[in-house]
């Protein structure tokens, strides 16, 4: 993670009595990270960022418990999902891995409604039988084995501006549309068709609109992000944000 005081108090605190040992990998951080968590008594351990896939991987394999937690910095573990955690590390036998949904609250609201309810993470799981995916963002674990749902959720804390979130999406979109580059992925004119395609069935179809003014900002955002990942597939389009972006790395998305 980087530069992540705003967060990381509040994260470590949510995982209080939960875990055995608390390890964050820190890439270079110029604030108070590291100092919060050692306060908190976590592991601090350092590597330089290149992607989330390979950073999330280095995490895993610096842990030394029989089962694995992956959280960021900008999310909580509710208490409900504490004690469904307590349970299944207590128990003998079971699934290799587990799914936990996420209730985001974006720009201090939370959302119900445009797709965000189905918003499911596999966090928990054996370490043994886990990996990172190697994706350069949006990375996830993947077991081996049977995996469940958990009924707790974790909060995920997001943006207090539409500015910020313009600066992560632009980060973001630029890795993605790298990453499909390299696999030949190319622009089409359809595409343009994804913002309205995207607004109409977060607003309408799931219902966004019942989540007020926060609700249709995340939607046209979230419109505009899936339409931007591809967009920087034109020719020359994501030059210019391709060495803005080069230097994401912050863990909280």
């Amino acid at each position: 993670m980087h530069n992540e005081e705003r967060h990381l108090g509040d994260c470590l605190a949510s995982l209080a009595g939960l875990a055995d040992e608390i390890v964050v990998l820190d890439d270079g951080s110029t604030d108070e990270t590291v100092a919060i968590a050692r306060a908190a008594g976590a592991r601090v351990e350092h590597r330089p960022f290149d992607d989330f896939g390979r950073q999330k991987q280095a995490a895993l394999e610096l842990t030394r418990g029989e089962w694995v937690l992956s959280i960021d910095a900008d999310e909580r573990v509710t208490p409900r999902l504490a004690e469904e955690v307590r349970a299944v590390v207590a128990a003998e036998g079971g699934p290799s891995g587990y799914w936990v949904r996420r209730e985001l609250v974006y720009l201090g609201a939370r959302l119900r409604y445009g797709g965000t309810r189905a918003d499911w993470v596999l966090r928990l799981a054996r370490r043994g039988a886990a990996r990172f995916a190697p994706l350069p963002v949006h990375e996830h674990i993947e077991v081996d084995g049977r995996t469940a749902r958990l009924r707790g959720t974790l909060l995920h804390l997001k943006y207090r501006s539409l500015s910020e979130h313009l600066a992560t999406m632009d980060r973001y979109t630029t890795m993605i549309a790298d990453a499909k580059r390299a696999r030949g992925r190319r622009f089409h004119a359809w595409h343009v068709l994804r913002i309205g395609w995207e607004l109409f069935a977060r607003l309408v179809l799931r219902l966004g609109v019942l989540d007020g003014r926060a609700g249709v900002l995340h939607a046209a955002m979230a419109s505009f992000y899936a339409f931007l990942k591809y967009a920087k597939l034109w020719p020359d389009a994501g030059a210019g944000a391709a060495a803005a972006g080069s230097g994401a790395t912050e863990s909280g998305r």
